[in-house]
C-alpha cells in the first residue's frame, strides 16, 4: 500500500469483521483505525478476489509479501502514470474534456494500466500534492473569481503627509489562475465596477460568469438559493454578456481559488511594496502591474508552465470577445411627465421630452454620462443624449401633441411667409407686430390669431382689415377682429378731389406770399 501499513493482525481482523456484515464505521471504532484505512484494506482484498477463509489462512509473512509486491508494482505504474499528469492538467480545462476521456487515452497506450477509479484517485492525489486548494476542475473561460484583500495599501499626500488607505481588488480566472490586481479608493459600486471592467480589458475577453463575494456593490440581498444582484452591476454584466454568480454567505470554499490568490498577493505584491512611498493611485497601480507580471510568469509548483502560459495556450481563446465600447456607469432617479410633455432632470436642471400620452405619469430615469433613458413600468419610452445646459429643453417632435408640435416650430420667418400669401398689407401688419418690443411667444400668438382669421373670412377681407388697421396705427389681434366684426374692411375709402377755389377779390392768391 502507498501509506504506512498497520499491524497485519489488525488487517486480518478487519476483513474478518467485514465478512461478518459489520459496518466499516463500527470496524474503525473497534479496531482503532480510521474509516478510510478500513476501506483501503477491504478494497485491496476485494481487488485480489480473496475470500475471508483465504485471508484467515494466510500467515503474517504471507500478507507482508502480498502487500510489498503490490506496492512495487503500483509504484512502477504510478511513475509511468504521473508522466501524463501535467498534460492531463491542461487538457481537463478544455470544454468537453473529462477524466474518463483522458483515462481512455491512457488505456489505449497502457492496456494493463490502472482502471478508471484508481486513475481518478491518483490524479486527485497528485493535484492535492502540487496545489492543495485546486480540488475543482475549472473549465477554460468559465469563471472569473473576484474579491478584495483584507489588508490595504497606503498613499501619502506629498504636501501634507496625510495618509490615505486604498482597497485592493483581486480577481483570478478559474482555469489558468491568471491574476489581476488593482488598488482603488473604496469598495463602493462605482469603484468596484470600474475594477471589474479594467480586469476584463486586461484579460482581453469575457468569461461566462463573474463569481463575487456578497459585498454591497455586487449583491443587494444575499440568499443561499437566489441572491438579489445589485441593479447597476447586473446592467454591467448584461453589457458584457456575462452572468453574476454570488457565492454563498459564510462559504469561503465557494471562492477558495481567489482566497488562495489573496494570500499569494500578500507575499508577491504587498511585501515588495512595504518600504516604498507612493503619492498617487496611478503610481501605485503601475508598481502593482510590474509585480503582477512577475507573479503570473512564475511556474506553478510541480509543473513546468505558468499562469500566463496556461492563459495564452488554453483560456484566452475560450473567453468571449469584448464589446466595442466600455460600460457607462448608470444611475437612477424618478420624475413626472409635466403638461408640456417634458420631465425635469434635477441633477442637470434640464428638461427632456416624453410622449404626451404619459403626461402626469411617474417615470424612472436611468442616466449615464452621455445618455438619458426614461422608463414607465419598465418600458423604455424616451431616449435622449444628455445635455447639461441648465434650464434648457431637449425635445423630440414625435413626443408632442400635434398642436404643440406646431407651436414648437413657430418662427418670425414662418409667419411673414404665411402673411405674404394673404396680401401685402397683411405682411406689413405682421411685421409691425413682430417688431414690437415684447416676448416672442406673445407676438407669435397674436400673429397666429390674426392669420387664422383668413379661414373665417376670405384672405381678401383679412388683407383689407390689415390695411385699415395700418392706417389706424393699432397693431393687435383685437383691432383686426373688431374691423372684421364691424365690416369696416369693406368700407371704401373716399376719393381725393382736386378742388379749385373760386376767383374773388378778397382772396389774395398764391402770388401774394412770394
Amino acid at each position: 500500500m502507498a501509506n504506512t501499513q498497520i499491524d497485519m493482525r489488525k488487517v486480518k481482523k478487519i476483513f474478518k469483521l467485514y465478512s461478518q456484515g459489520i459496518s466499516k464505521r463500527k470496524i474503525s471504532v473497534q479496531i482503532g483505525v480510521s474509516r478510510n484505512t478500513v476501506t483501503k484494506y477491504i478494497s485491496f482484498f476485494q481487488r485480489y478476489k480473496l475470500t475471508s477463509y483465504e485471508v484467515s489462512e494466510m500467515t503474517i509473512e504471507d500478507l507482508h509479501k502480498l502487500f510489498k509486491s503490490s506496492e512495487k508494482r503500483k509504484s512502477d505504474q504510478l511513475l509511468e502514470l504521473e508522466q501524463y499528469f501535467p498534460y492531463f492538467d491542461k487538457e481537463i480545462r478544455k470544454t468537453g474534456v473529462t477524466q474518463r476521456l483522458l483515462w481512455e487515452e491512457y488505456k489505449e497506450k497502457h492496456p494493463d494500466g490502472y482502471q478508471l477509479a484508481q486513475f481518478c484517485y491518483w490524479y486527485r492525489e497528485w493535484r492535492k500534492e502540487i496545489s492543495p486548494v485546486m480540488h475543482l476542475n475549472h473549465k477554460a473561460g468559465d469563471k472569473l473569481f473576484i474579491d478584495f484583500t483584507g489588508k490595504k495599501l497606503t498613499l501619502v499626500d506629498e504636501h501634507t503627509g496625510e495618509l490615505q488607505e486604498l482597497e485592493v481588488f483581486v480577481c483570478v480566472l478559474g482555469s489558468s489562475q491568471y491574476t489581476y490586481v488593482e488598488a482603488c479608493e473604496s469598495q463602493k459600486k462605482e469603484d468596484f465596477i470600474r475594477c471589474v471592467e479594467n480586469a476584463l480589458w486586461f484579460y482581453g475577453g469575457v468569461p461566462d460568469a463573474l463569481v463575487t463575494d456578497n459585498l454591497r456593490a455586487a449583491v443587494t440581498k444575499s440568499s443561499k438559493y437566489e441572491p438579489k444582484v445589485n441593479e447597476t452591476f447586473a446592467s454591467f454584466a448584461e453589457h458584457y454578456e456575462t452572468t453574476v454568480l454570488p457565492t454563498r454567505a459564510y462559504k469561503p470554499r465557494d471562492k477558495a481559488i481567489v482566497e488562495n490568490a489573496v494570500r499569494i498577493i500578500y507575499t508577491r505584491v504587498f511585501a515588495p511594496l512595504r518600504n516604498q512611498t507612493f503619492h498617487n493611485k496611478a503610481s501605485i497601480n503601475n508598481a502593482i502591474l510590474e509585480l503582477l507580471k512577475i507573479h503570473n510568469q512564475m511556474s506553478f509548483r510541480g509543473r513546468d508552465y505558468s499562469r500566463v502560459s496556461l492563459f495564452e495556450e488554453v483560456e484566452q481563446q475560450a473567453l468571449k470577445p469584448l464589446p466595442e465600447k466600455r460600460y457607462e456607469l448608470k444611475q437612477y432617479a424618478t420624475g413626472t411627465v409635466h403638461k408640456n410633455s417634458h420631465i425635469y432632470f434635477n441633477k442637470d436642471k434640464h428638461y427632456y421630452s416624453a410622449p404626451y400620452k404619459y403626461i402626469g405619469k411617474k417615470v424612472r430615469i436611468i442616466y449615464s454620462n452621455s445618455l438619458i433613458e426614461i422608463y414607465h413600468k419598465n418600458e423604455l419610452i424616451a431616449l435622449h443624449t444628455r445635455d447639461k445646459r441648465k434650464y434648457q429643453y431637449t425635445t423630440e417632435k414625435e413626443h408632442m401633441p400635434s398642436y404643440h408640435r406646431f407651436v414648437s416650430e413657430w418662427s418670425s420667418e414662418r409667419f411673414i411667409a404665411w402673411a405674404s400669401d394673404i396680401g401685402k398689407a397683411c405682411k406689413a401688419y405682421i411685421i409691425k407686430i413682430l417688431d414690437k418690443k415684447q416676448h416672442p411667444e406673445q407676438s407669435y400668438k397674436s400673429c397666429l390669431g390674426i392669420l387664422y382669421l383668413a379661414k373665417k373670412v376670405t384672405p381678401e377681407r383679412l388683407n383689407n382689415a390689415c390695411k385699415r388697421a395700418l392706417d389706424y396705427g393699432a397693431y393687435n389681434y383685437k383691432m383686426i377682429e373688431r374691423i372684421l366684426d364691424k365690416g369696416w374692411d369693406s368700407i371704401e375709402e373716399p376719393q381725393e378731389v382736386d378742388q379749385q377755389l373760386p376767383l374773388h377779390k378778397n382772396i389774395r392768391g398764391k402770388d401774394y406770399y412770394k
